[in-house]
């Protein structure tokens, strides 16, 4: 069914408060209109509510960007990270496919178990070595199981001006402490909520632009910037393009020490390559990713 590129449509954005639901309110603006909802308005672990939003608001496209993302912490809430990444993705489904519009949910490079020495691919297996990689798998097959038309587009190493990361992290304890130890030994890509929600606002022009909703190229995605890191080398760049901005450090880059992950325990496994090939998103719609380093730096003007 064709439907009218004058219309403006409505977009509900869940998870506002997120750092991609942030970003996303401002990008999506120049789509339609946004309704922006947090965590009060639009609880995922509650799926009646859920169903009760969409129903009430009957938006042309879902973006969902709410999600249990405390890796660790998710060790000993499986039951609350499933019906958050999967239970509740499954309802956003169901709904989106009663109203013939279109879900955008955002997965993880956590999917993967990391052995692979290349880039994933969308086509490589998946399997996910935490609960939360396991609960963020679930929301993807609960979308192709209902058979919603969706955009699923995994990322990883997310960071934004609005919320924790590790970008900020890095750059809170090198003001504060004498001495830092860093990861060397895992890989990825850093990539900043702006280029997320910019790339998604891309991707939700086109859809809506195009008229015909059967045509549109429907799928799982990879993205994230151009380029790769450790959490060491990512760590040496906040840090030097801070000093060099003038932020008054404790600990310099040359003072990070690199260790392996080994030596730096976490509750969840981790992937050691969590590098995503990003080469079918571009391939389809034309989008430009830049390089990590640039997606950081400018992330670190707005900190700053």
């Amino acid at each position: 069914m064709a439907h009218s590129t004058s219309a403006v449509p409505t977009l509900l954005v869940t998870g506002c408060t997120g750092q991609v639901g942030f970003e996303l309110q401002a990008k999506l603006a120049t789509v339609g209109r946004v309704v922006a909802l947090d965590h009060t308005a639009c609880d995922l672990a509650r799926p009646d509510q859920v169903r009760a939003v969409v129903r009430a608001l009957r938006p042309q496209v879902i973006v969902n960007a709410a999600g249990y993302t405390d890796v660790d912490r998710a060790e000993t809430e499986a039951r609350l990270a499933f019906a958050v990444n999967g239970v509740a993705v499954g309802v956003l489904a169901e709904e989106c496919l009663a109203l013939g519009s279109l879900l955008v949910h955002y997965s993880t490079d956590y999917v993967f178990d990391g052995r692979k020495p290349q880039p994933y691919l969308e086509t490589d297996p998946t399997t996910p070595l935490s609960v939360y990689g396991k609960s963020k798998l679930a929301g993807e097959s609960a979308i192709t199981e209902i058979g919603a038309r969706a955009l699923v587009l995994r990322t990883g190493w997310v960071a934004g001006a609005h919320g924790t990361n590790f970008a900020k992290t890095i750059l809170a304890l090198g003001r504060t402490r004498d001495g830092l130890a860093v990861i060397a030994d895992r890989f990825g890509t850093p990539t900043t909520a702006e280029l997320v929600a910019t790339v998604t606002a891309e991707l939700v022009q086109q859809y809506w632009q195009l008229g015909d909703r059967h045509a549109f190229p429907y799928g799982l995605y990879h993205l994230a910037a151009a380029g790769e890191a450790s959490w060491h080398t990512y760590a040496l760049e906040v840090l030097t393009y801070a000093q060099t901005h003038g932020v008054v450090l404790r600990t310099l880059p040359e003072q990070v020490r690199a260790i392996s992950a080994a030596e730096y325990p976490q509750a969840a496994s981790r992937p050691t390559n969590a590098r995503l090939d990003t080469g079918k998103l571009q391939r389809v719609f034309g989008v430009a990713l830049p390089a990590w380093r640039w997606g950081i730096h400018s992330l670190l003007d707005r900190i700053l």
